[in-house]
C-alpha cells in the first residue's frame, strides 16, 4: 500500500468515527429535547399559557407551541422546581414564554412566574407578583390561615 492510499484509509476511519460522536450526541440532545417537552411540568407549562388571558390579549389565541421545548427539571424526592422555555406560536404574532413551577409532596406542578418577550424585546410578566389567582396555581389563602 502506498503512502496515499494509507491517507486516505486514515482519514475515512476518522470521518467514519467523527459521524458516529455526532449521531451519538445528537441521540442524546434528541431524548433530552423529547423528554423535557413530553413531561408533565412542559404540559402543565403549555395549559397556563394557552388560558393565561393577559397572553392572549396580546399574541391572540394561542394555535401552537415550538417543536423544541428547553429548560430544566429538578426533582428530589417529594419536591421539584422547573423552568421551562417555549415558543408560543399566536394569532397574531409568536413569542418566547418561559415558566418557572414547582411540586411539593408528590402534588400536580403549580405556575409560580412566567413571561414572555415581546416584539420590542421587553420582558412582560404574565403573573402579578401580588396578586393571587387560583388558575396560575398560586393558593388563595383561606381565612383559617389568615
Amino acid at each position: 500500500m502506498n503512502k496515499k492510499k494509507a491517507i486516505i484509509v486514515i482519514v475515512s476511519i476518522l470521518a467514519g468515527l467523527a459521524l458516529l460522536v455526532v449521531l451519538f450526541v445528537g441521540a442524546i440532545t434528541g431524548f433530552i429535547f423529547y423528554t423535557i417537552g413530553n413531561s408533565e411540568a412542559a404540559q402543565t407549562a403549555k395549559a397556563f399559557l394557552q388560558q393565561n388571558e393577559k397572553l392572549k390579549r396580546d399574541i391572540g389565541e394561542v394555535r401552537d407551541f415550538g417543536t423544541f421545548v428547553t429548560g430544566k427539571i429538578n426533582t428530589q424526592n417529594a419536591d421539584g422546581d422547573a423552568t421551562i422555555g417555549l415558543k408560543v406560536i399566536g394569532a397574531k404574532q409568536t413569542v418566547s414564554a418561559s415558566v418557572q413551577m414547582v411540586y411539593q409532596y408528590n402534588q400536580s406542578w403549580r405556575v409560580t412566574g412566567a413571561s414572555y418577550v415581546n416584539a420590542a424585546g421587553k420582558t412582560v410578566e404574565l403573573i402579578d407578583k401580588y396578586e393571587s389567582e387560583p388558575e396560575q396555581g398560586i393558593e388563595p389563602e383561606t381565612e383559617a390561615e389568615k
